[in-house]
């Protein structure tokens, strides 16, 4: 049988200059800081070019699972988009994001279900119909890529500007705006003052959801010192129980794949004051006895519950 990934890779692949932050135009203050973020990236399309290059899921998670433990994470978040956007291009298999967060996703379902959302972002049609195949809870995450996505490759239009999301609608634009959040720390150069002025100039009704990112992307993406995240937390005022709300999660996205770094640990203990267990277990909690959507979806439901234990 032939292979298809070169043909795949050769319409569908992502240049890693694309990756570079003097490509994307981020503010780099720290270069050591510039570097990390651009490995992620890079880490990110490795992990895009094999899903469009494997040719079953056995070989795309053997070529996922020799990453570092510490990048796992964004390997699995891009081979999420090359699934995800192999499956809309080929409608007569359109199954592959499915069937692999099935048989080895589990530990990433987290990352995979944001990796959709990048792809729903170079194919924005049809998006109800799309989300509705993933996981009625986790199917936010999604919208939470599309919004990194936008925010990471059309950071004047989406930051800048604070462009929204025509094709996205009601609690979706909120989901959003938590992936956008997470885009400031790259844009920033994950500098807390460049972070917060990118942040500030978004109207209050955006900024809880825009800090929940945050709080996620400095957590799960590192980069800050002990004295930038105290920084941080006196940056977020009233809205700190949104910037742990988003740690926390980042904490239980590392936990439930078994990749807490010292840094992560680090950063918990600092933005949640307790340890990254404790935080994932946090998050257990809180999904227990979780409601089905009705006006407001499950999935804010269980943020909200989280936010209550860092104040009102």
């Amino acid at each position: 049988m032939p292979s298809f990934g070169p043909i795949r890779k050769k319409f569908f692949g992502i240049s890693e200059e694309e990756t570079t932050c003097r490509k994307r135009g981020f503010t780099i203050t720290d270069p050591v800081k510039g570097e990390r973020l651009e490995t992620i990236g890079k880490t990110f399309v490795k992990g895009y070019h094999a899903a469009l290059w494997c040719s079953s899921p056995d070989a795309l998670y053997g070529e996922l699972e020799k990453e570092s433990p510490e990048l796992r994470g964004f390997i699995y978040e891009g081979a999420g988009m090359g699934l995800a956007l192999l499956d809309y291009f080929t409608p007569w298999n359109r199954h592959r994001h499915a069937r692999f967060l099935r048989q080895y996703g589990s530990p990433h379902i987290y990352m995979l279900h944001v990796g959709y959302g990048w792809a729903l972002a170079r194919t924005p049609w049809r998006i109800s119909r799309r989300i509705d195949r993933l996981d009625p809870l986790l199917r936010w995450l999604a919208f939470d890529g599309y919004g990194f996505h936008q925010g990471y490759f059309k950071w004047p239009a989406y930051i800048a500007k604070q462009k929204e999301p025509r094709e996205i609608h009601d609690y979706g634009r909120r989901a959003f705006d938590q992936g956008l959040g997470r885009s400031l720390w790259f844009v920033g150069g994950a500098d807390v003052p460049n972070v917060i002025k990118l942040l500030k100039k978004f109207p209050a009704g955006r900024q809880g959801d825009l800090w929940s990112g945050i709080g996620l992307a400095c957590t799960y993406a590192g980069g800050a010192d002990p004295a930038e995240l105290a920084a941080l937390i006196d940056h977020a005022g009233e809205y700190y129980p949104m910037l742990a709300k988003g740690s926390v999660f980042a904490a239980k996205a590392r936990q439930r794949a078994g990749i807490v770094s010292q840094e992560t640990e680090t950063v918990t203990q600092i933005i949640c004051k307790q340890t990254t267990e404790k935080a994932a277990a946090l998050s257990d909690e809180s999904l227990q006895d979780l409601p089905d959507d009705g006006t407001e979806p499950a999935w804010e439901i269980w943020r909200r519950r989280i936010q209550s234990h860092f104040g009102s």
